[in-house]
């Protein structure tokens, strides 16, 4: 089969050689693993870290993409819940250990042995992926796999990042950035609370004017001040002054959530402009994301196909999975982007 293998970390526009389409083998299947047919995959920005070396390493080489979506072409003799011709997605979460106490609280995204999708094990730039039938979702109607990929991390993790700013409804929310998981949990946030006023706040007048376009009650550059501060903010930026920011507009005792694998650099004199008396005072918090669970990708999946949450993608073929990630680094970014790795 035909696969992008990322050989070892480098610079995504400089170093030509680090990321590869390559003939590799179709993976076999064990017992307990379904085959999926890929036919979609969404190239996400954790993507970029992994190559550029802002996450763990991983055991290279390795195939990226944890946004997955196809169909099984095969079963183990173990599988119970997936047939031959099911439509099948994976996300970010790979495995866990299911034993510690992270596992068993529920709370699988913070295990020592979680194992991402396309980072720790092979992911989605490729034609075919195996999984554990446990850590795949079963996609009965929905939407075209090109629209499901990007559900399973940029909408997931934005759902969780969404629960954990723990906003009530008519409470104000903000976005700090406006890229593919933003614009999803915008749609999500006007359906679980409809009479909250929605801020976003990005450096591109075109992010701004898309935001509106969703439906956002204001957008504005990152250090403007919206006509409410919010009581929450959502950072899916990849770098540290918005966080500063974020601070800056945030109400007495609100939260600010970063949605970020990594950031791709601190620097040390906005580090210093991070002062308790104004940014952390009364009682304002910040709460990372880390990783995603099985259950938030069933929950945000049901909330999405019964909603018709659908993401803003813009399509590239399989052979052109460097162009987008490229794009992602140079911030060209509308909605969500995915491979379209098999359009039979």
């Amino acid at each position: 089969m035909k696969a992008w293998l990322l050989k070892r970390c480098g610079n995504i526009i400089e170093d030509d050689d680090i990321l590869e389409l390559c003939d590799v083998p179709i993976p076999k299947v064990e017992p307990n693993e379904i085959l999926i047919k890929i036919k979609a995959s969404g190239v996400c920005h954790t993507e970029l870290d992994e190559i550029e070396a802002r996450t763990p390493p991983p055991k290279f080489p390795v195939i990226l993409g944890h946004q997955i979506s196809g169909v099984v072409d095969k079963t183990g003799k173990e599988v119970k819940n997936f047939k031959e011709g099911d439509r099948a997605a994976v996300a970010w979460i790979g495995s866990s250990c299911g034993k510690c106490v992270y596992c068993q609280s529920g709370l699988e995204n913070l295990c020592d042995d979680f194992q991402a999708t396309g980072r720790d094990i092979n992911g989605g730039y490729a034609q075919y992926i195996a999984i554990n039938e446990n850590f795949a979702y079963k996609i009965d109607g929905g939407f075209e796999d090109e629209f499901v990929a990007p559900l399973l991390c940029a909408g997931a993790v934005g759902y969780r990042s969404l629960i954990l700013t723990e906003i009530k409804d008519g409470e104000a929310l903000g976005f700090m950035g406006f890229g593919a998981s933003a614009h999803l949990v915008l749609k999500l946030a006007k359906i679980l609370f409809p009479a909250s006023p929605i801020f976003v706040f990005a450096r591109s007048e075109k992010e701004r004017q898309f935001a509106k376009e969703l439906g956002a009650d204001w957008a504005g550059d990152v250090e403007e001040i919206p006509p409410q501060k919010p009581k929450a903010i959502i950072d899916t930026t990849p770098v540290w002054k918005p966080v500063i920011a974020s601070l800056n507009s945030l109400q007495k005792g609100g939260r600010v959530v970063i949605n970020a694998i990594r950031k791709e650099s601190i620097d040390k004199e906005e580090l210093l402009k991070l002062q308790y008396e104004s940014h952390l005072w009364l009682e304002k918090e910040i709460k990372s994301v880390a990783n995603v669970t099985r259950k938030d990708v069933e929950k945000f999946l049901d909330i999405a196909f019964k909603n018709g949450i659908k993401p803003e993608i813009q399509i590239y073929s399989f052979e052109n999975a460097k162009k987008a990630l490229i794009e992602i680094k140079k911030r060209e970014i509308r909605g969500a982007k995915v491979l379209i790795v098999d359009g039979k």
